[in-house]
């Protein structure tokens, strides 16, 4: 494995190897990323909804995915898990009495769709459960899921004076409704949607659109009828429920793959190949901002078109051009943003990145933490409520006396700061290089890899 504090190589690209010390290292390569994050989570889950046992490969073992697979644990399914691949027997019924507690950790995919699914699955006067997570987790927004869970009649109690966790919630009857939604999110969308399911109650969601799909294709996958369309507005879910078990292969992440797209498309000389990425429509936000920067690409489909599609994707360096993201784009890149915005710093002109304000409350201040640790190496870099307005291309270089990175314990600050220091002169550390396992436990190994290949040691 890489040392997370060791002096990392610089890079640039083009008109900026100038500006940048000569000894980069290249990067070329291929690499399989981890699942995608946001489907290993809806598997171990929606699982609980099936009639019968439910497999899935490719899965995404990670801190936050854990979480999730260790609920349905908790719930009653019999769970095996090895390597890659999950198999789950859901339980028969919900638990008839006592109080079951479950450690979200740091997971607000977790927390958020158990909050809908529990909320319709629970059984009337049976078992509560009681959803905790970490400090970091206790201190993000909740209402957002929990106001319209109340409207449709869920049972959710605030046990610490706020919308946020810990929270209780009982069995209850749920009626159906429509929901228009002030922030697209495919949080609330899903927790809503599979709080129908497991009520047997219509749901229509409105503005959701741009929003993540995953638990729509993995619904009607298993024979919900859920009408539509990718990227679309509104959803639908009608009946019949009758939920049938799957066997789901997991693409890869796109969120993950921006990482070395970026890093390929800013070390001189390099090549990346990202294989069975996940090419959902939803989700290739990230790929579209590349090529309006003038990062070259090339996609070739593989497969999975009925489901989630996935791809092959090669990347390389370009004359880089600033480019806008803008409020209707975020919802399906809104992971990305932290490295597009150290892509942004090495782009001719001023970037402008904005309608992000949920950044502000992910596991960090995603707005805060990249601008001000961007600041430190010398980026042009104003935060703004809602995303950065970054003027470039600029070199980055870390002072001799520079304290370590401040990650915020976030994984994809992390990770976006590593990439960042791969094109910055001089020593730059993570003041916590394990918040990684988070999302991608083997991002050092892979990151030493693509570096070993261009050197010929491997």
């Amino acid at each position: 494995m890489i040392d997370p504090g060791c002096r990392w190589a610089p890079a640039g690209g083009n008109d900026l190897t100038r500006q940048l010390p000569s000894d980069y290292v290249s990067l070329r390569g291929t690499v399989a990323v981890p699942g995608d994050k946001s489907v290993s989570h809806r598997v171990a889950l929606m699982s609980l909804l099936a009639g019968g046992g439910c497999r899935a490969t490719g899965w995404l073992a990670s801190a936050d995915t854990l979480a999730s697979l260790e609920a349905v644990r908790a719930l009653g399914a019999r769970v095996l898990h090895r390597g890659a691949e999950i198999q789950i027997e859901p339980p028969t019924a919900p638990p008839v009495s006592g109080e079951i507690r479950i450690d979200c950790g740091n997971s607000g995919t977790t927390a958020r769709l158990l909050c809908g699914l529990l909320a319709g699955w629970l059984l009337p006067g049976g078992a509560s459960v009681v959803l905790t997570g970490d400090d970091s987790l206790s201190g993000r927004p909740m209402a957002r899921v929990i106001d319209p869970l109340r409207r449709m009649g869920a049972l959710i109690d605030e046990l610490d004076h706020g919308p946020h966790l810990p929270l209780r919630i009982r069995g209850a009857r749920l009626a159906g409704g429509e929901f228009d939604l002030a922030v697209a999110s495919a949080q609330v969308k899903s927790a809503l949607l599979l709080a129908g399911v497991a009520a047997e109650v219509e749901v229509t969601v409105r503005g959701a659109g741009g929003s993540r799909d995953h638990s729509e294709r993995l619904l009607r996958g298993m024979g919900v009828s859920v009408d539509f369309d990718a990227g679309g507005d509104p959803v639908h879910l009608f009946g019949p429920f009758e939920p049938k078990p799957f066997d789901q292969p997991v693409p890869g992440d796109p969120s993950s793959a921006a990482f070395w797209q970026v890093a390929a498309a800013l070390v001189p000389d390099s090549e990346v190949t990202i294989s069975g990425q996940s090419l959902n429509p939803g989700r290739t936000g990230a790929l579209e901002v590349l090529r309006r920067a003038g990062v070259h690409l090339t996609v070739t489909e593989t497969g999975g078109q009925e489901s989630e599609p996935t791809g092959d994707v090669v990347v390389r360096g370009g004359d880089l051009q600033a480019f806008r993201i803008s409020a209707p784009e975020v919802p399906g890149l809104i992971d990305e943003l932290p490295i597009l915005a150290v892509l942004a710093t090495q782009c001719e002109g001023k970037t402008q990145i904005r309608g992000a304000a949920d950044l502000r409350v992910k596991e960090s201040d995603r707005i805060a933490a990249m601008g001000s640790q961007l600041r430190r190496l010398g980026a042009d870099v104003e935060d703004r409520v809602d995303g950065w307005c970054i003027t470039g291309p600029t070199p980055l270089a870390a002072a001799a006396d520079l304290p370590a990175f401040v990650t915020g314990g976030d994984h994809r600050i992390a990770m976006a700061l590593t990439i960042a220091g791969l094109i910055a002169a001089g020593e730059t550390k993570l003041d916590d290089p394990d918040c990684v396992a988070v999302s991608y436990p083997e991002f050092f190994n892979d990151l030493a890899s693509l570096q070993g290949r261009a050197n010929g040691t491997e």
